[in-house]
């Protein structure tokens, strides 16, 4: 008999032994930061949507260059390691990160809504919503204020602070939504929309190829700061990331892309 429950005993304890080492395995795990992942796995997984000018685009090629890109490749060349693009619908990019999808998002206005949902580092540029407008309405609108009617139609993308802006500042206009920005620009250019609101760099960039079917009113009217999301409660992450953002303002890497990005428009004829 005790023998018996000696036996009880010792797979009882055996079994328990196995669970908690399960449990501390599956604790590590969860605990690992994203830069342990990053050196285990040899790849740094960036997500973003392509189309964003000038930060995220596709080339003739199929190549995904920008600001953005170049940031996050010489981010991913400065620990050794590959360099993986994760192009998302602009929709689901959270629960991409979230997922464990990708290691970071670029391109995201830092929000305090958003704020709730992932955490950022410092905003590696500024930027702020400008509006588009039809050619017929150059004489007629020179303020974004005076978009805020009910006879006129507002295009802008779905889930970005464009879509915020214009229901907060234009809420007596109509409001449609499209899931791209290309969509959304594309409908004041063929003249089924007054207007469109976005980020000054996209606006501006879209106004100098499209002169004949918008016209740009460029003053900004919020100001947004772009930053890079990650999961929350990484801070050895977050902490790379902002050092790497001081080191590259430092060393002058950060204004050389820049410079090629914003300050020239050489690349405009290889995008799509």
């Amino acid at each position: 008999m005790k023998n018996r429950i000696k036996m009880k005993l010792r797979t009882l304890l055996s079994g328990l032994t196995i669970a908690t080492l399960a449990l501390c395995a599956g604790l590590a795990s969860a605990n690992e930061s994203t830069t342990d992942r990053i050196l285990k796995s040899g790849e740094l997984k960036f997500c973003f949507e392509a189309g964003y000018i000038p930060f995220e685009m596709t080339s003739k090629a199929g190549r995904f260059i920008g600001f953005d890109i170049d940031i996050a490749k010489n981010m991913a060349h400065s620990i050794g390691v590959k360099f993986v693009p994760v192009n998302t619908a602009w929709d689901g990019i959270i629960p991409a990160l979230k997922t464990e999808k990708c290691d970071f998002i670029g391109g995201m206005t830092v929000t305090p809504k958003r704020n709730l949902s992932v955490l950022f580092a410092d905003p590696y540029v500024l930027v702020g919503q400008t509006v588009l407008i039809s050619p017929k309405l150059k004489e007629t609108i020179t303020n974004y204020r005076q978009l805020n009617d009910a006879k006129y139609t507002i295009a802008t993308q779905m889930g970005t602070t464009g879509a915020e802006a214009a229901k907060k500042y234009l809420s007596n206009a109509k409001i449609e939504l499209y899931e791209t920005s290309s969509d959304a620009v594309l409908q004041v250019a063929n003249g089924r929309a007054d207007a469109f609101v976005y980020d000054l760099p996209y606006n501006s960039m879209y106004a100098s190829q499209h002169k004949d079917v918008v016209v740009h009113l460029d003053e900004t009217f919020t100001f947004e700061p772009l930053g890079w999301a990650i999961r929350q409660d990484d801070v050895n992450f977050l902490n790379f990331l902002n050092n790497y953002l001081v080191q590259i303002k430092k060393d002058g890497t950060y204004d050389r892309i820049y410079d090629k990005w914003f300050n020239s428009d050489a690349w405009v004829d290889s995008i799509q």
